[in-house]
């Protein structure tokens, strides 16, 4: 494992992500795919190499921002309904970790296009 190249990967997609407001959905996908590329090139080895540096740059941030949202949702949910609010934290969470992970799929595929050409 590069973790090098999962770090720039990772650090490529969090600053375009934070420029990716401007063009909502379009500018968050075209983040991960810029950042898994950068991950699978700078990775090599091929198709498979490329391709798990891309998913764990996409994963990684899709995590933090999961567990961001989660402990978000958590507290306000603490606010609002009391005892519940956990629950909805939690179900935030969940969702938010599903949602992650398939969009790092993105990531996945750029990645092994990155780690054919690198």
């Amino acid at each position: 494992m590069n973790w090098r190249a999962v770090g720039i990967g990772f650090a490529v997609e969090l600053v375009l992500g934070l420029f990716a407001f401007a063009l909502p959905g379009v500018g968050h996908a075209a983040a991960g795919l810029v950042g898994g590329f950068v991950a699978g090139y700078i990775a090599g080895g091929g198709l498979l190499r490329g391709a798990w540096h891309g998913l764990v740059a996409g994963g990684l941030g899709g995590i933090l921002i999961a567990v961001a949202l989660g402990v978000g949702a958590g507290t306000v949910g603490t606010v609002a309904l009391g005892p519940l609010g956990p629950l909805v934290g939690g179900t935030v969470f969940l969702v938010a970790l599903f949602v992650a992970l398939l969009m790092a799929i993105d990531s996945a595929i750029a990645g092994a296009v990155g780690g054919l050409l690198g």
